[in-house]
This record gives structure tokens, C-alpha cells and sequence, in this order.
């Protein structure tokens, strides 16, 4: 149509968001499907923080906020940063959004002029590279397979910098594959950065709380606190703190950057739910004891859903650090044919015949920049969890 901006063409649809929502289709027209895509913890929300939702609404906190966020929640964010990653910032260097999405959606929309590069570590969260080109800047891909733990080297980073290099993209423990950075491997990327002073880091910490085993979590300006000037940290309570409808995300960084995404964010949605700010801000200071308990799950559940995968015919899991995926390689079963005589060709016609042979949801692994793999989302219960990968070992060996 010719009244839809051009922009548009540059961007598609959220992947992740369509399979999920193609999984709920088949399901209210009575098909047995489990979903798998979605990363959504199935645990509810905290009791205490719905409770303090409720207390808000009842003593009128349904107004106006601030644009960054209510001055409390900010406050508990900045004791947040200080007390489990030792990063120092004020309550003005602090922004509250809608959402971790909305974080990073208003610094590339504040930063990028058209040609700025943004570096992105393929497999990547599927937003990253379509807000980038939202913002007219352009996505460059590093990829990084599984011979690497799906992890940036320096080398590569540094191979990839060029004078137009704005940022770069760090998630730790990562969407799609669970893998985190050591300290160690993080300080290599770091002491790279230093010597660019051009480039920036967006780290995003969203599934900081997530890490599992003996996996250490740590933040780039933690790490070397000398480019905290050049990092915009961006958190929120979506994973840990199962929030996911709520929308609240925060970013920290420094003042100019922050003032230059509230600007953004006046004129967008000037600011997220104050209700849900107050359930956010009882998320920080109440009790955390929970989070330990959701992990102990987790890891249950990972470990079954890894050994399982790697049961199945051609399929081949290694074993992640966080989060809540997994990213399986589905190479040894490209070019093989389904019962029906199709070939699977790629890890999407995989997913699709997964989906309409099995009842089975999950995300293909180009959609996250890094092919033959697929996504499988472990936040759901143990039960659905052995049963779709039952389904998955049956559709794995009907293939010849």
C-alpha cells in the first residue's frame, strides 16, 4: 500500500511471536499442540507483587508517572545495580520503559544515523537486528557456531569494528542458546573495546538472575568499569521475575544517552503502567527466595530436555549455562524425508514439519541468524516438556 512507510520494508514481524501465536491458532481449533517457543516462565507472578499491584490501585497510584519512571523505582534500581554488579549511577541516569524491547528501542532511535553499524553475535535475539534497521543503522552479523560455544571471541570482534561501528550487542546468558560469558572471556571482549573508542556496549542483562550450575553472571562496565561512560546496561522483570505482561524494562547509562531516550520516550508512551511500576518496584525490594526455587526447576527441566534432544535421531544439544533455551543442531537431518516424501531442506521446513506431524512448536534457528538449529523454549512444565520431546524423537526417526 502506498501510504505505509518505507521503513517497514527494511523489518518483519517477530518470529518468535508468530510461531507462538500460530501455536495458539491450531490450539483453539482443537489441535494437540505443545508450545515451545515462547520464552515465557510458566510460574505466576509473585504473590507479594501482585499484592503490592493491588495496594497501589486501591491508594490511587493510577496516575501520571515521570517519563523515566517513578523516583522509588528508579531509587531501587540504582541500590539494585550497586549491590549485585557494583555499578554506580544516579537516579537521573536510570530509564524505565515498557519493557526491555522499548529500552533498546529508544537508544538506537536516539544514537544510530543512517550507515551507523550496529555489531550483533549471531545467534541473536530476533528484535535486535529489526530495531536496528527501525532506526535506519545497519546490523552486522558475527557469527559464532557451535565449534565456539556460540560465543564472540575478540578476534572476531575486533575484525568486525570499522569506523562506522556504534555498538555492540552483548546477552549474557543468551536468547536463543542459554551460553553466558566468564568473566575472563568477557574481560577479553572488554580490554578489545578500549582500544575503540568509538564503539559502545549494550548489555543486555535481561536474564541475569537465569544462570545456572557454577556459571558466574557478570556485566561489561562491572567487568571494566572504565567504559561505564560508553555502556548503556538494560535489565528488566520479565524472565526472573515472571513479568512478562507487566512491561516493565529499565536501562542505565550515562546522562546524555539517558536524557536522549527520555526524549524518545515522551513522545511514545511517555511512560509504562504505574501500576505495574509499584509491582516492579515490590519485585526489587521484596523477598527473592523464589528465583532460587524457579532455577532448581529449571535446571530439572534443562537437563531433561537436553538429554532427551540428544536421544533423538541427527539431532545434537549441548547443554546451556542460563536462560531458559536450548538450541539443538538439526544438521544431520537437512536432506533427509519426511513420511509424507518432503525434504527437509533448511531448520525451518524442520520446525514446520515438526509442528504439523507432531503437534510440536519451536523457532528455527534462522530466524536467530545462525542455521541448521532451532529453539526450543524449556519454561514450561516437565510433563508437556517429556511429551514434546517424545514427539520429537517419534518425528526425528520417521525421517529417512
Amino acid at each position: 500500500m502506498p501510504f505505509i512507510a518505507s521503513r517497514l520494508t527494511r523489518v518483519k514481524p517477530s518470529p518468535t511471536v508468530a510461531v507462538t501465536n500460530k501455536a495458539r491458532e491450531l490450539i483453539a481449533a482443537g489441535r494437540d499442540v505443545i508450545g515451545l517457543a515462547a520464552g515465557e516462565p510458566d510460574f505466576d507472578t509473585p504473590k507479594h507483587i501482585k499484592e503490592a499491584a493491588k495496594m497501589a490501585m486501591d491508594r490511587g497510584d493510577t496516575k501520571y508517572t515521570a517519563v523515566p519512571g517513578t523516583l522509588e523505582l528508579r531509587e531501587a534500581i540504582t541500590n539494585k545495580l550497586k549491590r549485585e554488579n557494583n555499578l554506580d549511577y544516579s537516579v537521573d541516569q536510570i530509564s524505565v520503559g515498557c519493557g526491555g524491547k522499548q529500552n533498546i528501542y529508544n537508544a538506537f532511535m536516539a544514537t544510530l544515523d543512517a550507515g551507523d553499524e550496529v555489531i550483533i553475535p549471531a545467534p541473536y535475539w530476533v528484535s535486535y537486528p529489526d530495531i536496528t534497521l527501525l532506526a535506519e543503522g545497519t546490523p552486522v552479523f558475527v557469527d559464532c557456531p557451535v565449534e565456539l560455544n556460540f560465543k564472540l571471541t575478540p578476534e572476531d570482534l575486533e575484525a568486525a569494528i570499522t569506523p562506522k561501528t556504534k555498538w555492540l550487542i552483548i546477552n549474557s546468558p543468551s536468547n536463543p542458546t542459554g551460553v553466558g560469558y566468564t568473566h575472563e572471556e568477557m574481560r577479553a571482549l572488554m580490554d578489545v573495546l578500549l582500544r575503540y573508542e568509538h564503539v559502545w556496549v549494550m548489555a543486555d542483562d535481561i536474564y541475569e538472575f537465569l544462570a545456572f550450575d557454577d556459571f558466574k553472571f557478570v556485566t561489561p562496565a562491572q567487568v571494566e568499569p572504565a567504559l561505564i561512560g560508553r555502556t548503556l546496561t538494560l535489565n528488566g522483570f520479565s524472565k526472573a521475575y515472571c513479568m512478562t505482561g507487566w512491561r516493565v524494562g529499565y536501562a542505565a547509562g550515562p546522562d546524555e544517552l539517558i536524557k536522549a531516550m527520555n526524549s524518545i520516550q515522551s513522545q511514545s508512551t511517555t511512560h509504562t503502567s504505574s501500576v505495574s511500576q509499584a509491582a516492579a518496584l515490590a519485585a526489587l525490594t521484596g523477598p527473592h527466595d523464589f528465583i532460587a526455587e524457579h532455577n532448581k526447576i529449571f535446571v530439572k527441566r534443562r537437563d531433561l530436555v537436553v538429554a532427551m534432544l540428544n536421544e533423538a535421531e541427527g539431532l545434537s544439544c549441548t547443554t546451556p549455562v542460563g536462560a531458559f533455551y536450548v538450541y539443538p543442531s538439526c544438521e544431520e537431518l537437512i536432506g533427509k524425508k519426511t513420511p509424507k516424501g518432503e525434504i527437509i531442506e533448511t531448520d525451518e521446513d524442520f520446525v514446520s514439519y515438526l509442528l504439523e506431524s507432531e503437534g510440536v512448536a519451536a523457532v528455527h534457528g534462522a530466524a536467530f541468524g545462525l542455521s541448521p538449529h532451532f529453539r526450543v523454549s524449556y519454561a514450561t512444565s516437565t510433563e508437556l516438556l517429556t511429551e514434546a520431546c517424545t514427539r520429537i524423537q517419534k518425528a526425528c526417526a520417521a525421517l529417512s
